[in-house]
């Protein structure tokens, strides 16, 4: 599948300081994909079902999705996505949050979130995580919207 269309990265995260570290980080780890970054629920959700580069017309995506937005919670985005009867379900979700909280950890991967990683509060220990993402970002494959 040498045709492949490379996949976008939807960035939900509205602490500026976070989205600027994920972005460095997973430039770092070698990953040149674009990244669509969203600061609120409403538009990222707009993005993701209807926007012209989106998902829904224009190929493969990944999430990497905040849970504290200011407009709506990342779980609700989640549940939206993954319950979408078109090809946005099988885009994969990476919850990328400070919450730790068992019960909503659970609560995402029961909804279908691919991956769950909290943030950690150090910066170094942060950044780490992130360019461990971009390498996981390197070697994982993604439906595209075509195999429905």
């Amino acid at each position: 599948m040498d045709n492949q269309r490379p996949v976008n990265i939807v960035m939900i995260e509205d602490d500026e300081g976070h989205a600027r570290l994920i972005e460095k980080n997973i430039r770092r780890a070698g990953i040149s994909n674009t990244i669509h970054h969203f600061v609120d629920g409403t538009s990222a959700l707009t993005f993701l079902l209807d926007g012209e580069h989106g998902p829904s017309h224009n190929g493969p995506a990944l999430v990497l999705l905040d849970l504290n937005l200011p407009d709506m919670s990342g779980i609700d985005i989640l549940a939206r996505i993954k319950s979408d009867a078109g090809p946005l379900r099988r885009t994969p979700v990476v919850v990328l949050t400070t919450t730790d909280d068992k019960v909503e950890i659970q609560r995402c991967y029961d909804l279908g979130c691919n991956v769950y990683i909290t943030k950690p509060v150090n910066y170094e220990s942060f950044a780490d995580a992130i360019r461990q993402l971009g390498l996981f970002l390197s070697v994982i494959q993604i439906p595209s919207a075509e195999e429905v």
